[in-house]
C-alpha cells in the first residue's frame, strides 16, 4: 500500500486551485492528472503550469481520467452537483468549504458518499494552520486553564472589485461574509473548544455596494459545554483584522491565524514559538490519504461539514427572526 500512487483531478481553475496543485506536487503518493474549468484559457494555463490535461467539462474529465481523488473548488452552488457526480464514479473527494448551500444538500452528499464507499474531506483549513494547531495544543494541555470565552473578529473589504459576482448572490453563495468567512469562525470556535454550538443569537446588515448578501454580522454563540463565544465580521471599508481572543481561567491567547500566536498568564502578551509544519493543504491531503488507506473518516468528515452549515442556517434564522435560536430548531421563548 505504501507504494500506491493515487491520481487527483481538480474541478475549478480559480485561485484556490493553485494551492491544490502545489500540495499534490509536494505529496508522496499523489499525482495530479487533470483540471477542468468552463474558462478554457484558465484551465489550459493551469494545465501547462502543472503538466496535466485540461478539460472544459468536469464530467468528461472524470469519465476519461477516472481519478482516484477529485478536488472540488467550484462556486458554492455547484458543490452538491459535482460531489454527487464524483461519488457516482467512485472518486474520493477533497471538497472545499462551505460543504454545500444547505444541510439538506449536505445530506445528499453524505448519502452518495456512503453508497459509493468513498472518503470525503471538507476543506475546513482552520484545523491545519500551524498557529491554530499550537493554540489547540495549549488549550487541551490546560496551559490557560478552563475555557471561559472566545471572541473571533474578522474585518476586510468584502465588496472589493476583484471578488467574483457569484459570491454576492445569495442563491449561488448561500450568503455573504458569514457564509464565506463566518463558516471559518464557526469551525474554529467549535474545534478549539472541542464542543458544538447549541444556541445562537445574531444580527446582520446589508449595506454592500453590490449584490444581495449581508456585509456584516455580529453573532453570539453558546456551546454545548456552556462556553460563550462571539463572532464579529464586517466587510465594509476599514482596517483589515483577523484575530481570535481565547480566555481561560489561568490565562489568555491571542490567535492571529496565518501570522502569530500570543499568550498572557498575567501581564503583557508574549509571542509563542510556533513550530512550522507542512503547508495546510498538504496536511489536508495527508489526512485524506490516511482515511482512504484505513477506510475510516477524515478529521473533517462530511457530517462535520454539515454541522457547520446547520449552525450557519441557525445564524441566519436568528437574524431574520430577531430571536435567539437553538440548534434543535426551537425558539428560546419556547424553552
Amino acid at each position: 500500500m505504501a507504494n500506491v500512487e493515487r491520481t487527483v483531478a481538480v474541478i475549478g481553475a480559480g485561485a484556490i486551485a493553485g494551492h491544490h496543485f502545489g500540495a499534490i506536487a509536494g505529496m508522496k503518493g499523489l499525482r495530479a492528472c487533470a483540471v477542468a474549468d468552463l474558462n478554457a484559457v484558465r484551465a489550459e494555463e493551469l494545465a501547462a503550469q502543472f503538466g496535466v490535461a485540461a478539460y472544459r467539462d468536469y464530467r468528461e474529465m472524470i469519465r476519461s481520467e477516472r481519478p482516484d481523488i477529485v478536488a472540488i473548488a467550484l462556486p458554492h452552488y455547484l458543490h452538491k452537483e459535482a460531489a454527487l457526480f464524483a461519488a457516482s464514479y467512485g472518486c474520493h473527494m477533497m471538497l472545499e468549504k462551505p460543504m454545500a448551500l444547505s444541510a439538506a444538500e449536505c445530506d445528499e452528499i453524505i448519502h452518495a458518499a456512503r453508497l459509493a464507499d468513498v472518503r470525503v474531506l471538507v476543506g475546513h483549513t482552520q484545523h491545519y494552520m500551524a498557529e491554530n494547531i499550537m493554540a489547540k495544543t495549549m488549550i487541551d494541555s490546560g496551559a490557560i486553564g478552563s475555557l471561559v470565552m472566545m471572541n473571533d473578529i474578522r474585518h476586510m473589504d468584502y465588496y472589493r472589485s476583484s471578488r467574483p459576482d457569484w459570491f454576492l448572490e445569495k442563491t449561488k453563495s448561500g450568503g455573504g461574509i458569514l457564509a464565506n468567512l463566518g463558516t471559518h469562525s464557526i469551525d474554529k470556535i467549535q474545534w478549539l473548544a472541542g464542543s458544538a454550538v447549541r444556541k445562537v443569537n445574531a444580527s446582520v446588515s446589508y449595506h454592500g455596494s453590490r449584490g444581495n448578501v449581508e456585509g456584516s454580522g455580529l453573532v453570539y454563540l453558546e456551546l454545548e459545554n456552556g462556553m460563550p463565544a462571539t463572532i464579529a465580521q464586517a466587510g465594509y471599508n476599514g482596517a483589515a483584522r483577523n484575530e481570535t481572543e481565547i480566555i481561560g481561567t489561568k490565562g489568555m491567547l491571542k490567535l492571529m491565524t496565518g501570522d502569530s500566536l500570543w499568550v498572557s498568564t498575567g501581564g503583557p502578551y508574549e509571542q509563542v514559538d510556533v513550530p512550522r509544519s507542512a503547508a495546510p493543504f498538504e496536511l489536508q491531503y495527508g489526512d485524506l490519504l490516511q482515511a482512504i488507506a484505513g477506510g475510516g473518516e477524515t478529521s473533517c468528515p462530511p457530517k462535520y461539514g454539515r454541522d457547520v452549515i446547520r449552525v450557519l442556517e441557525t445564524v441566519y434564522a436568528s437574524a431574520a427572526s430577531g430571536k435567539e435560536q437553538y440548534m434543535e430548531g426551537e425558539d428560546a421563548t419556547s424553552m
